[in-house]
C-alpha cells in the first residue's frame, strides 16, 4: 500500500495533535509493509528526507512571511505534489485550509479525510471566517471518498447534517507509567498541592468559567494555567482579570510531554474545559496520566469519560468541586480512565483500526 498524509505541519511532531498522530501512524504503517509519504512544511525543523522509514516531502510554506494565507498555499503545494505520487490512499487530516483545493486532488487515489472538530463553532473566529469554515467543512465531505470521525459526537453531526457515514476512530494516547516527582521542582509545586488545566487560551475552552470558580472558592490551593498567553489577546485578558488572585499561576505553554504527564499525575484536580471538537488529545493524556478529571459537561467529553469524571457547567460547580472532592476517595474513577486508555485508546489499537479501514476502503474500490 502506498500512502500519502497531508494536512499537518509535519513529523516528527513539534506542533500538535494531528502531527502526533501522523508521526505514530506513519511509522506504524512502515512497520506493516506500507510505503508512506508525509508532507512537511518547509519551515519544519526536521530537514532529512526520511524519518524512521517514512518518506518526508517538504513543501513550500510561506506562512511565516504572509500569515494565515500561507497555510492555504502550503496545502495547495502538498496537493499538487500528491498528484504525481501514484498513492493508493491520500489521508487528509482536517479540512480548514485544504478543501477549497479539492478539484486538484489526485484522481486515482482514494481520499480519506479525518474531519477533525467543529472548527466553525470556535468563538475566536469572526462571523465571516466561521461562515467560510462551515463552507470548507461541506467541501471536505463532498470531495472525500471516505470520512473518519474521531468522536461519536462528530459522527452523529456528519450523519444528521450531511446524511453521510463516517468511520468512528478515536485519537490515541500512551499510558504514563513512570512518574518522576523531581520534575515538579521546575514549576514550584508539590505533589497533590495544586490544581491545573492545560488548554489553548480560547473562550470555547471555558477557562474563564473555571478561573471564576477558582476565584470564588475559599480554598487557596495553587492553580496552574498551562497554555500560551504572551501572544494571545484572550490570555492577556484572563491574566489581567485574575491578577489579584495570587494562587492562579499562568505558566505559559509546555510542550514537553514528560513534564505535562508528571504535572497531571501529581495534580490534585485536573480541569478540562474543551467544548468544541472531537476526541481531544489532552483529555486522553489526562486519563492516561492518572489525573482526577473535572470536565465541561458536553457530549464530546461524556462520550469518552462516561461516569469516570466530574462535570461542570458553571463557576459554581467549579467552586464546589474544589472545596469538596479529592483524589484519594475517587481512585475508582482514575483507575477506570487509565484502564479505558489501555483497552480502547492506546496507539496500537488506534493504528490497527486505521489500517483495517484502509484495507476495507481499497477492497471496496476494486
Amino acid at each position: 500500500m502506498r500512502v500519502g498524509i497531508i494536512g499537518t505541519r509535519g513529523i516528527p511532531n513539534y506542533h500538535g495533535g494531528f502531527e502526533q498522530f501522523a508521526e505514530y501512524f506513519s511509522v506504524f504503517l512502515v512497520e506493516h509493509g506500507c510505503e508512506v509519504f508525509v508532507y512537511n512544511s518547509s519551515t519544519h525543523p526536521y530537514d532529512k528526507n526520511q524519518f524512521k522509514g517514512v518518506n518526508i516531502i517538504s513543501c513550500k510554506d510561506p506562512e511565516e512571511k504572509i500569515g494565515t494565507a500561507g497555510q492555504f498555499i502550503y496545502d495547495l503545494n502538498c496537493i499538487l505534489d500528491s498528484r504525481k505520487r501514484n498513492f493508493d490512499i491520500l489521508l487528509q487530516l482536517g479540512y480548514t485550509s485544504s478543501t477549497i483545493w479539492y478539484k486538484f486532488l489526485p484522481k486515482n487515489a482514494i481520499v480519506i479525510t479525518n474531519m477533525d472538530g467543529l472548527e466553525w463553532k470556535r468563538t475566536k473566529y469572526s462571523k465571516p471566517i466561521q461562515k467560510f469554515l462551515k463552507f470548507a467543512e461541506k467541501l471536505g465531505v463532498k470531495s472525500s471518498d471516505y470520512l473518519i470521525s474521531d468522536s461519536i459526537g462528530i459522527q452523529k453531526y456528519l450523519k444528521s447534517t450531511y446524511k453521510v457515514y463516517s468511520k468512528y476512530i478515536a485519537y490515541g494516547a500512551e499510558l504514563f507509567k513512570n512518574p518522576n516527582v523531581e520534575l515538579l521542582s521546575s514549576y514550584n509545586v508539590k505533589p497533590g498541592e495544586y490544581n491545573m488545566l492545560i488548554a489553548r487560551l480560547e473562550p470555547e475552552n471555558n477557562i474563564e468559567t473555571i478561573l471564576d470558580g477558582v476565584a470564588k472558592s475559599s480554598d487557596d490551593t495553587v492553580f496552574l494555567v498551562v497554555g500560551k498567553h504572551d501572544t494571545n489577546k484572550f490570555g492577556a485578558y484572563l491574566k489581567q482579570k485574575f491578577k489579584a488572585n495570587h494562587n492562579i499561576k499562568f505558566i505559559g505553554g509546555i510542550y514537553n510531554l514528560e513534564d505535562l504527564n508528571n504535572l497531571r499525575y501529581y495534580s490534585k484536580l485536573y480541569f478540562h474545559g474543551h467544548s468544541v471538537g472531537g476526541t481531544n488529545p489532552s483529555l486522553l493524556e489526562a486519563m492516561s496520566s492518572g489525573a482526577l478529571i473535572i470536565a465541561n459537561d458536553n457530549e464530546f467529553n461524556k462520550s469518552i469519560l462516561e461516569d469516570n469524571a466530574f462535570y461542570f457547567s458553571t463557576s459554581g460547580d467549579i467552586k464546589r468541586y474544589i472545596e469538596t472532592i479529592n483524589k484519594e476517595s475517587n481512585r475508582i474513577k482514575i483507575d477506570a480512565c487509565f484502564n479505558k486508555i489501555n483497552e480502547q485508546f492506546n496507539w496500537e489499537i488506534i493504528n490497527h483500526k486505521y489500517l483495517s479501514f484502509f484495507n476495507e476502503c481499497i477492497s471496496k474500490s476494486k
